[in-house]
């Protein structure tokens, strides 16, 4: 990877004339742009037609949460903290985690602080939201996305991505919530407490990006093997055909 420093002229020039808070700024923008180009281009060909004959028992996917300063993206709210947990079929691969507090510069109200443990002095000492999303992209790959009541990730996702790159998730993404409502229909509560608990999965750490996504992903697992037991889907495509039917 090209050297930042070294590739920035602007760099030079402060630090020659004496102000080291310019020099730094410039290596800071530098670093910027080479994450949002890399941002960029882990959006392509996240949708190719041949994933979808991936069998599920082979099929790589990455569980993940954010904890957020609210509920409402639309409203200014942005993301606190991610984390994720790689899977390969129906097995969890617990060492293979990424988890980040970042700070997206808006304050943490007491709330969410008692909610999740992540203090405004925690923020205030985390990497800027750019880098998070670098890093949670890196780790993301090409691979299918899988959160619980997705459409709520998706949102601060696709603000975040878009304030920091101007561009849009396109990973395929499949809701654990949506696969308990096809899977067990008629229950009142589709809530992660609730699945988790009628799963029989230990509940630890709530609120916590990576311990929530943690326990989704042994949500996943559990689903697309019952999934295939009931030989409702075999592949990922399957998939798609099994949640679209009424």
């Amino acid at each position: 990877m090209t050297d930042p420093v070294r590739s920035n002229g602007g760099f030079w020039r402060s630090l020659r004339s004496g102000n080291i808070n310019s020099a730094l700024a410039s290596v800071r923008g530098v670093q910027s742009a080479q994450q949002m180009a890399f941002i960029r281009s882990q959006m392509k060909d996240n949708r190719r037609p041949e994933a979808l004959g991936t069998p599920l028992d082979e099929l790589e996917v990455v569980v993940f949460d954010l904890e957020t300063t609210g509920f409402n993206y639309q409203h200014g709210d942005e993301i606190l903290s991610l984390g994720a947990v790689r899977v390969v079929g129906e097995q969890v691969k617990k060492e293979e985690t990424f988890h980040m507090v970042v700070n997206s510069g808006v304050p943490v109200p007491p709330f969410i602080t008692e909610l999740t443990g992540i203090s405004q002095h925690m923020v205030d000492a985390a990497p800027p939201l750019m880098e998070g999303l670098h890093d949670f992209m890196a780790f993301v790959g090409g691979r299918v996305l899988v959160a619980h009541a997705a459409a709520h990730d998706r949102g601060f996702l696709n603000a975040a991505l878009w304030k920091t790159s101007k561009v849009r998730l396109t990973h395929r993404l499949l809701d654990t919530m949506m696969l308990a409502q096809k899977l067990y229909p008629g229950q009142s509560d589709y809530s992660l407490d609730e699945l988790l608990h009628n799963s029989r999965i230990p509940v630890e750490g709530r609120h916590h990006a990576l311990s929530d996504a943690c326990m989704t992903a042994r949500l996943w697992a559990d689903y697309i093997t019952e999934i295939q037991a009931r030989g409702d889907a075999e592949t990922l495509g399957d998939m798609y055909v099994y949640l679209s039917e009424s």
